[in-house]
């Protein structure tokens, strides 16, 4: 299938994926290989549904936010290129040592854009602020989490 997946996509897209991300040639050829096994509907785009199919997104009591964060307002699809733009805000802050440029804008995962994609993360109606009802919403959220771990182990 790794096969199969880095000749869908094409060498100039990988390379202004790795410019635009910072993922490595085989990072990026990886995570295609990926987003094209959740692509049920093999039309090249995935779905709120195809992100709940995930065990470890299922199971994460914010997986439902993690999910969102890859939809821009208005959007029920995400495609390769938006995939991998909200991916690269996970990647560790000190990989942007390698990858400086003074003319290029500021990385995807640098501090300051994975303090925006956080606080995205829990400011539900995207008014700029985390009200207290949205703090608590993700406070019962892990509580509740904690509590049926807890009386799993027991």
């Amino acid at each position: 299938m790794g096969s199969r997946a880095s000749t869908l996509l094409r060498e100039e897209e990988i390379e202004e994926i790795k410019k635009e991300t910072g993922f490595s040639h085989s990072q990026i050829t990886r995570l295609y290989s990926r987003f094209t096994s959740l692509d049920k509907g093999e039309n090249g785009t995935l779905s709120r549904e195809d992100f709940q199919r995930i065990p470890e997104l299922a199971i994460n009591p914010l997986g439902d936010r993690i999910i969102n964060a890859f939809f821009p307002e208005g959007e029920d699809q995400v495609n390769f290129r938006g995939f991998m733009r909200t991916l690269a805000h996970f990647r560790p802050i000190e990989d942007n040592e390698k990858n400086k440029n003074a003319a290029a804008t500021e990385p995807l995962n640098s501090r300051t854009n994975k303090l925006l994609f956080a606080f995205r993360l829990y400011d539900l109606d995207r008014d700029d602020k985390i009200s207290r009802d949205e703090l608590l919403q993700v406070l019962e959220k892990v509580d509740v989490e904690q509590k049926m771990s807890i009386r799993f182990l027991h």
